[in-house]
């Protein structure tokens, strides 16, 4: 389901590292999606299968919220569900932009409107690669023919896995398949909700029904895009400074992430502006939200 596709617009400086060094951009209209919501629980809905809905990590709704990760949900309760993510820079440019430890996807329109929304990526023994892309292909009610890794995989674990699943409720493609320049790479639905905003796929995106359908109609075949890997993203956005930090699940970073957060500070001129007391905390925490870092006058 789509439940990020607003965007707080203002005048800022958005930075992130990416593989090849620390990068700063500024524009006139610099993001955060999400917002802060309350949603109200119904009936079989799990902390994991909100946090799925949102992009927001079920350990991070149960400690927001003061609950116990294990215990179960009362239909009818209140949850109160940040879920505002730093729009990466690459997203500044326009087109399709995938950030692994995020594991969100954004996309920009001609006109800069933005949409945001939660995905799974690649298993750390699977992972999704990172590479920029052209969309190559669109199919709807698509066929999977399975890759022989998959088959493979299958048979290891004693799984009998047909080479041909036609469409219907039972391919995991979903109902929308959007084919990526990358090698054996897509954006495409699923049939197991629950698996969004984890990273749980062969190396595929994989997104909500809501989410996939509405893409779909969005995305031409020859959109450009980018998929990254940036588990620390910094911004200032109307006077206050956000710094989101993600797991690094893929196990890819080279430095520490304080130290991460200091080249970002520099680059954007905000080492003075940070609470650096407060911005250890978020990095210790790693819960995976948008938190105001800003250092306040006494």
């Amino acid at each position: 389901m789509m439940r990020t596709p607003h965007v707080l617009l203002a005048a800022v400086v958005t930075v992130s590292l990416v593989s090849a060094g620390v990068r700063a951009e500024s524009t006139n209209a610099v993001r955060l999606s999400g917002g802060i919501t309350v949603h109200t629980v119904i009936r079989g809905e799990s902390l994991a299968r909100i946090g799925s809905m949102f992009g927001v990590d079920a350990a991070t709704l149960a400690a927001e919220n003061h609950l116990d990760l294990r215990a179960p949900l009362a239909v009818g309760q209140r949850l109160r569900i940040d879920n505002r993510h730093v729009v990466p820079v690459a997203a500044s440019g326009g087109g399709i932009v995938i950030n692994i430890p995020q594991r969100m996807l954004f996309f920009a329109d001609d006109e800069g409107h933005l949409d945001a929304s939660p995905v799974a990526v690649g298993r750390p023994d699977w992972q999704t690669p990172t590479a920029p892309f052209t969309v190559i292909t669109k199919q709807q009610d698509p066929t999977w023919h399975v890759p022989a890794s998959i088959l493979r995989e299958s048979a290891q674990r004693g799984r009998t896995q047909p080479p041909v699943v036609p469409p219907g409720p039972g391919n995991p493609l979903g109902a929308f398949w959007i084919g990526l320049s990358v090698s054996g790479i897509g954006i495409h639905g699923t049939t197991a909700p629950a698996s969004i905003y984890n990273a749980a796929t062969h190396g595929c995106i994989r997104l909500g029904s809501a989410d996939i359908r509405r893409l779909f109609t969005l995305v031409d075949v020859g959109a450009r895009g980018r998929i990254i890997y940036e588990p620390v993203l910094l911004a200032e956005v109307d006077g206050e400074v956000y710094l989101e930090v993600h797991k690094d699940i893929y196990g890819r970073l080279t430095v520490e992430p304080m130290q991460m957060l200091h080249r970002l500070a520099v680059v954007a001129a905000l080492v003075e502006r940070i609470d650096w007391t407060v911005a250890d905390a978020v990095l210790a925490a790693r819960q995976g939200v948008a938190r105001v870092v800003t250092l306040r006058s006494d």
